[in-house]
């Protein structure tokens, strides 16, 4: 997992004790699209399951964890991809 990707699960991890957690790396997809740079580690998907996102709509979760990668988002990260669920919602 490259630096970046490493940092989001730790905060990630450290925020919302997750019972799913991946972060993937896009930026590749992304090539000659605003924000996007040679090096990568610019876009990426977040697939993250935890019971603090319970009773949240789609657009608090996302606010969530924007708001908990505020520092990257600072420091070159341009978009995430999110797939936000409660645990109930992944067993569905």
């Amino acid at each position: 997992m490259a630096e970046r990707a490493e940092r989001i699960a730790r905060i990630l991890t450290a925020q919302f004790a997750p019972q799913v957690l991946r972060v993937e790396d896009e930026s590749h997809r992304h090539a000659g699209h605003a924000g996007a740079r040679p090096e990568g580690e610019t876009h990426f998907h977040v697939v993250l399951t935890s019971a603090r996102l319970a009773g949240l709509n789609r657009v608090a979760r996302s606010r969530l964890i924007h708001e908990a990668l505020e520092t990257e988002f600072s420091n070159g990260l341009h978009a995430l991809r999110l797939t936000l669920r409660a645990p109930e919602e992944a067993a569905a």
